[in-house]
Formats: C-alpha cells, sequence, structure tokens
C-alpha cells in the first residue's frame, strides 16, 4: 500500500449517517435493540441513511447515545435513546429534517456539555468512527503518523520527538516515555519486542477497554510506532479475558491492517517489518506489573520479579522490551504527526499533554473525560462531573483506585497532576476518580481495598502476602466496634511496614487508602474505635435500629421483613425491635414506607 493511500477516498461520506454507541456500556443499555429498530425504521420510510457501530464516547451515563449527521448540517447527540425513541428521531430527523430537540444532550448539536470540557487526544476517535472499519480509521487519520515516521523520520529522531513531548506512562507510575524507549533502543541484540499492558485491572476503571473498543487502529499505530523506535519486529497485546469485546475488535484491526500492509511485513514498503498478537490475561490483578505481565506472556506463573534488570535490558524471553499502556500507546500518533512541542503545549510543570480520567462514584455525570493535566480536582467533580448527586455533600474523592488516595473537600483545589498528587498523599495511577457523599464510610472503605489487595496478592513476597491480611484483620475489627485503643498506631506502623517492604507496586501501593485517609479521616477512626460510633451509619455492626412510636403505623411490614423475627407488637399499635436479638441487617428499615425504623 503506498503512503498517498492511507487517505480515505472522497465523496464516501456524504450519505445521512446515524452513528450508534456499541461499546460495552452501549450494549448494556439496549444498543443492538436500538440498531435493529433504526434499521427497520428506515425500511419502513423507505429512507437510506448508513447505520454504524460506534465505540463509547465517554458518557455512559446516557447511553444508548445516538450521533445523526446529515450532509452540510452539524451532528446531533440523542441521550438515551430506546427502540421506541429511535423510530420518531427516524422519522422527524431523517425523514423531515426536523431534530428532536426535547432527546438532545444538553448542548447536543456540539456534542454537550461532557464534551465541550475536554480536550480529546487519546479519545479523539472514540464514539466517533466504527471500530471495525479500516476505512473509517483512515479517514479520521489513523496511520498517517506512522507513515510519516517511516518516510521523514530515524528511530532515534522519533524517540527525540516522543521526548520532547513530555509524554509519560499512564498506566500509574508516569515514568517517561522516551527514556524506556531509548533503553531498549541502545540494548544489544536484534531481537527486541514491544508490549501492549491492556490489563486494566482496578475496579471502575474502564479507560483502556473504551480506547480498545473504540479506536484500535491508534493503539496498534501507537505500537509501530514505537517499534519502529526501538528496533522492534513484534509486539503483543496484553489484554485481560473480561474484555471479549474489545479482544475481538483488536483482532478484527488486525487483520484488516495486515490485508492493507499497515502492519506484518514491508510495512508501507519501507522494509519495515512489525507483527502483532493479543495475548488474553485471566483476570490477575498483578499481572498489570510490567515483570508480572512479562512472566504471564512467557506462560509462567504471573508474578513480579525483582529490579533491577529492568524490561528495557531483560524483558520478554531475556531480550529488551518496551512495556507502556494502552492509553500511553494511543497517545504516540498525534505526538509524531503534530510535534512533541504541540503535546506539550497542554499540562503543566514536569505533567504534560492530557491524561483520561473514569469519573464514578456519587457524580451526576460518569463517565470517561480527557483533560490536561494540571486541571483543579474541583473543576473534574464539580464541571465535568456536574456535582454531587441528589444535592448532596461532597465527603472525599479517591483517586488513583485500589493504588490510590483519598482526599477531603478541602483538598479540591489540587492540581491533577503526577507531582501535587503525591504531594498531598494521592496518586493518578490508573485515572480513576470516586466521589463519595456523607453516606460512605471511610474506614470500611480502607477495609473494602485491603480486602480486595489481599485477594489479589500473588503471595510472592512475605510483607505483602501476611500483611495485608493482617492489615485487613485490623480494619475488620475496627468497622464492626471491636478494636481496642492503640489500634490506630498499630494500623498506621502496619501500612508503612507493607509499603516500604514489599517486592512490587501492588504491596507498596496497596496500604496508600488507609495512610491517607487515616491522615485526613483520622477522626472518624477515633469515632470506631473509642466510640464504637460509625458517624456515617454505614457500619452494619455500629449500627443500632429502633422504632420511632409517633411514626409508626402498625402495619407489620417491618415483622415480615425481619429475618430473626425480633420485632414484636400489635397490628395497629407501634411496634418494637429486641436490639439484644437484631442482627442490623436493615431489612426492617427498608420495608417501612413511613420512615418510622431509625438507626
Amino acid at each position: 500500500m503506498a503512503l498517498e493511500q492511507v487517505k480515505l477516498e472522497p465523496g464516501l461520506r456524504l450519505r445521512p449517517r446515524i452513528l450508534i454507541g456499541l461499546g460495552s456500556c452501549g450494549l448494556a443499555a439496549g444498543g443492538e435493540e436500538v440498531r435493529s429498530a433504526f434499521l427497520a425504521a428506515l425500511r419502513r420510510l423507505g429512507l437510506e441513511a448508513e447505520v454504524r457501530p460506534t465505540g463509547c464516547l465517554g458518557l455512559c451515563h446516557q447511553e444508548v447515545l445516538v450521533e445523526v449527521r446529515l450532509p452540510g448540517l452539524p451532528p446531533a447527540f440523542y441521550a438515551r435513546v430506546t427502540p421506541e425513541k429511535a423510530e420518531r428521531i427516524a422519522e422527524e430527523h431523517l425523514g423531515r429534517g426536523r431534530v428532536v430537540e426535547e432527546w438532545l444532550l444538553p448542548g447536543g448539536e456540539a456534542g454537550g456539555e461532557f464534551l465541550q470540557g475536554q480536550t480529546r487526544i487519546c479519545l479523539r476517535n472514540c464514539g466517533r468512527i466504527d471500530p471495525e472499519d479500516l476505512d473509517e480509521a483512515l479517514g479520521a487519520g489513523c496511520y498517517l503518523a506512522l507513515g510519516k515516521a517511516l518516510r521523514e523520520m530515524k528511530p532515534e529522531e522519533v524517540v527525540a520527538e516522543v521526548r520532547r513531548s513530555g509524554l509519560r506512562g499512564r498506566g500509574g507510575a508516569g515514568f517517561p516515555t522516551w527514556r524506556k524507549w531509548e533503553e531498549v533502543r541502545r540494548a544489544p541484540g536484534p531481537e527486541k519486542y514491544v508490549i501492549c499492558n491492556g490489563d486494566e485491572g482496578d475496579p471502575g476503571v474502564f479507560i483502556n477497554r473504551t480506547l480498545l473498543e473504540g479506536d484500535p487502529h491508534s493503539v496498534l499505530e501507537g505500537m509501530a510506532i514505537a517499534a519502529y523506535a526501538v528496533g522492534a519486529a513484534t509486539g503483543y497485546l496484553y489484554v485481560r479475558t473480561e474484555y471479549p469485546l474489545a479482544i475481538r475488535r483488536l483482532r478484527r484491526a488486525i487483520e484488516q491492517a495486515e490485508a492493507r500492509g499497515l502492519l506484518g511485513r514491508d510495512i508501507l514498503g519501507s522494509g519495515f517489518h512489525f507483527s502483532v498478537q493479543v495475548v488474553e490475561g485471566n483476570g490477575a490483578f498483578v499481572c498489570g506489573e510490567e515483570t508480572a505481565l512479562i512472566a504471564s506472556l512467557q506462560g509462567e506463573r504471573g508474578v513480579p520479579r525483582p529490579r533491577p534488570p529492568y524490561p528495557s535490558t531483560a524483558g520478554l524471553w531475556g531480550k529488551p522490551t518496551v512495556v507502556n499502556n494502552v492509553e500511553t500507546l494511543a497517545a504516540v500518533a498525534p505526538i509524531i504527526q503534530r510535534g512533541g512541542s504541540w503535546y506539550a503545549g497542554f499540562g503543566q510543570g514536569e505533567s504534560r499533554g492530557t491524561k483520561v480520567f473514569a469519573l464514578s462514584g456519587e457524580v451526576e455525570r460518569p463517565g470517561l473525560v480527557e483533560v490536561p493535566l494540571g486541571l483543579p480536582l474541583r473543576r473534574l467533580i464539580y464541571e465535568l462531573g456536574g456535582g454531587i448527586r441528589e444535592g448532596r455533600s461532597l465527603k472525599a474523592v479517591l483517586i488513583g483506585g485500589p493504588s490510590g488516595g483519598c482526599l477531603p473537600p478541602g483538598l479540591l483545589d489540587t492540581s491533577m497532576d503526577y507531582e501535587a498528587l503525591e504531594r498531598v498523599g494521592a496518586m493518578i495511577g490508573s485515572g480513576d476518580v470516586v466521589a463519595l457523599d456523607e453516606r460512605h464510610c471511610l474506614p470500611d472503605l480502607a477495609r473494602f481495598i485491603a480486602e480486595f489487595a489481599a485477594a489479589e496478592s500473588c503471595g510472592n513476597c512475605l510483607p505483602c502476602r501476611e500483611g495485608l491480611h493482617q492489615l485487613l484483620a485490623l480494619l475488620d475489627r475496627i468497622v464492626r466496634g471491636e478494636a481496642e485503643e492503640g489500634a490506630l498506631e498499630e494500623l498506621q506502623a502496619l501500612a508503612e511496614l507493607v509499603r516500604d517492604t514489599s517486592l512490587c507496586g501492588l504491596g507498596r501501593t496497596a496500604p496508600n487508602v488507609v495512610l491517607s485517609t487515616l491522615r485526613y479521616f483520622r477522626a472518624e477512626y477515633e469515632a470506631h474505635v473509642l466510640e464504637k460510633r460509625c458517624p456515617a451509619n454505614a457500619c452494619p455492626h455500629l449500627r443500632s435500629f429502633y422504632i420511632v412510636p409517633e411514626r409508626c403505623r402498625g402495619c407489620a411490614r417491618c415483622v415480615g421483613a425481619c429475618p430473626r423475627g425480633c420485632i414484636s407488637g400489635q397490628p395497629g399499635q407501634p411496634y418494637r425491635i429486641d436490639s439484644g436479638r437484631c442482627i442490623r441487617c436493615g431489612e426492617c428499615q427498608r420495608a417501612c414506607v413511613f420512615g418510622a425504623v431509625a438507626s
């Protein structure tokens, strides 16, 4: 395939187009049914339009999302589309040219408020192209950067451009991308590898999945550019098996790219060879650590090993290996195409470019957002996330997933960059941002994170294997109201020991949530230990239920809901709860429609 043939032939996009969000979130919301409804409506009305699947646009709270494009007019974005809405949109918008305004996103013809506040570089094509059609990707500019690198740049110039951009690994640690590439490029020997780490194991994070489902060719192009820069001929995409749609689309994209000479032998007639294989991981969280991932790729048990040597000198099968995550590689092509200085124009200090964050928890608009590094946390929560649901108060923000930290509202003006977050005890990590309101108990959150980390520990080193279980046991006693005075000092010391002596990043970062909540929310721990009370009224063992006589109608709904039979009384009269027999499950409170059961 010649370089000038990379661009899409003109005139192929003059028909009306309907793009339907068919990423995992869109499919879960009924996207296939919506697509069938559009096809049926078009046949019934005798209208012609392309009905195309697309990936997630990031507005997961608005799925099924549908974009309608009519030639010569701005696109319109419809939110929460159902099969019934699809029929009317076909009739009105495509049949009569009238936008159905009541179903548009706020600011729908420009993509909504959620999109307008973003700088989409990694997410540039997600939700805008059909991820299973190479021509769509080519039309969006995919593989132009690869052609430029092969035609105009030497490998060392590619590395220099990435260095100029300031791109750092988006998998959590923020290691400079160019440095890994340069070490592998300079390493002796002809056999080198590029690995894309798609083992996204943090609870609630879906950045890698969205990119792989919505724009697989951009990730493949980034891998090919990395391979050219370091002198590798083989690449591996390590993706957890829980991402079947991403895996299917990746394999299809590889087949398409190979058929068009964009991967494989003699890419674009340049003499450069690079092939890619998809390898499915079995969902071990520790395989997100690069040495454990490499062991898994080699068919061994996925456990970390001491470093040095680092993968850049002794990686896959002992050969020099670049390991970058999905988001890092998705940023490579724009950097090569538009220049490192352009990319470095976003962000601040040592944190350049953009970062994708997964907003979740109690925000009004959960989903993916891509913003320049350095944006204040407050803007992320209140502008892009829409604030806290139901008018509740923000209590804390968990940043960086199970490896991150929990920050109080007083730190909402913290800059979302690597250095600023590290100073306050958090980290960018996976890009997870979870907003918590006043109903959440932070010692219990720390217990949940410790439970997750203990279950995912590979057991290869003593501090992580035993320390996390001891940490979990101590947190269990705290949230059950069974801990004695001095427990918090023991918790602090144990968390610091695990952090300082574990072998890999899992153990070293697992205590972060414990340490940050002790730092900023110590009073809540003290209430559990000293007063045997949960300020959030969320820990079951520290709740006591009672019936307010003035509100009780004697309907006996609570009696029927109680699994222990500890509620007594006469119909039509206020009932009573035997606190000695109550197991504090809360079923009585959920059953009462009069608000008579208090705790």
